[in-house]
């Protein structure tokens, strides 16, 4: 065979299998976006804090801490988000007593870069997170609470799926499994369906677990702890049938699922409608006290 054939036979072969991981991690590549706020433009005080998580990477996080024992929520946005998406939540938590913990995960907002993004890597920075808090914070750290958007709600399943110490967890508009995802995007995309699969086998090589292993809709019946799901009616990102699927894997197990009418996949700010359900949610969990009954509903 001539050198040519060489090339022909080999080089291009490994030249387009090149090109086709770059796509794949291009592809799924999270875009960083960096706050533009921050928990101060609400009038919380707050100190810009310095997690140490995986392969010595830093997080960037905002503590706004009370000066007396409380629980603790430690909150992660979702793919593509940072802490700043999250802030809408903060007042919330705060006011109901709460220390309140956001983070960006790797390779987001203003946390150190890494090779690649996943929901395990979200997962593993919100675990360093609490433990980080907990040490920070000593004695005056209660229980603790978890609540993440999107894959950061899939990722605070996983963390309480692999933890004792969590009270709580409020997962916000997760997809039930990676994988189905996933073809879903490659599908709204016109990839194929032989080549999807492909790109999926590959992306779990990378990543180092089955999907199976790692799925929303099997590690919510791993965790020891009450679980709301929240999804919103009009969510095109991720259909509210996912939570559904979530919430119907286990009914044995203390999870809540909670719809809001009309809101979308970004929609963190309409919580705020929701603010009695979250915090009857937790109160329920025994993370807080009972809530007073509204003014207009009281026993008279």
């Amino acid at each position: 065979m001539t050198w040519v054939g060489w090339v022909v036979a080999f080089a291009v072969p490994a030249m387009l299998a090149g090109l086709s991981v770059w796509f794949i991690h291009r592809l799924y590549r999270a875009p960083r976006v960096v706050e533009t706020k921050s928990p101060a433009d609400l009038g919380l005080d707050c100190r810009e804090v310095s997690i140490p998580t995986e392969r010595g990477r830093r997080l960037f996080g905002w503590l706004i801490a009370r000066d007396r024992p409380a629980p603790l929520v430690v909150i992660v946005h979702g793919w593509g988000g940072n802490a700043g998406h999250m802030l809408p939540l903060a007042p919330l938590f705060h006011d109901a007593g709460l220390h309140v913990l956001l983070i960006d995960a790797r390779n987001h907002g203003r946390s150190d870069a890494d090779s690649f993004s996943s929901m395990p890597r979200f997962a593993e920075d919100v675990g360093h997170a609490v433990d980080w808090a907990a040490r920070e914070l000593g004695e005056r750290c209660g229980k603790r609470v978890l609540l993440g958007h999107s894959v950061g709600g899939g990722a605070v399943l996983l963390a309480a799926s692999r933890r004792t110490d969590i009270a709580a967890v409020i997962s916000i508009a997760s997809f039930a499994h990676p994988a189905s995802m996933m073809r879903r995007q490659l599908r709204a995309r016109g990839v194929p369906a032989l080549l999807a699969g492909a790109i999926l086998r590959y992306i779990e090589w990378v990543i180092g677990y089955r999907y199976d292993d790692i799925a929303p809709v099997h590690t919510v019946c791993r965790t020891g702890c009450p679980v709301l799901l929240v999804h919103g009616t009009h969510d095109t990102t991720v259909p509210a049938a996912d939570a559904r699927t979530i919430h119907a894997a286990c009914p044995d197990k203390d999870v809540e699922l909670l719809l809001i009418e009309g809101a979308t996949h970004t929609s963190v700010a309409r919580l705020d409608s929701q603010a009695r359900k979250l915090l009857a949610f937790l109160a329920r969990a025994g993370v807080i006290g009972r809530l007073p009954e509204p003014a207009d509903t009281a026993p008279q």
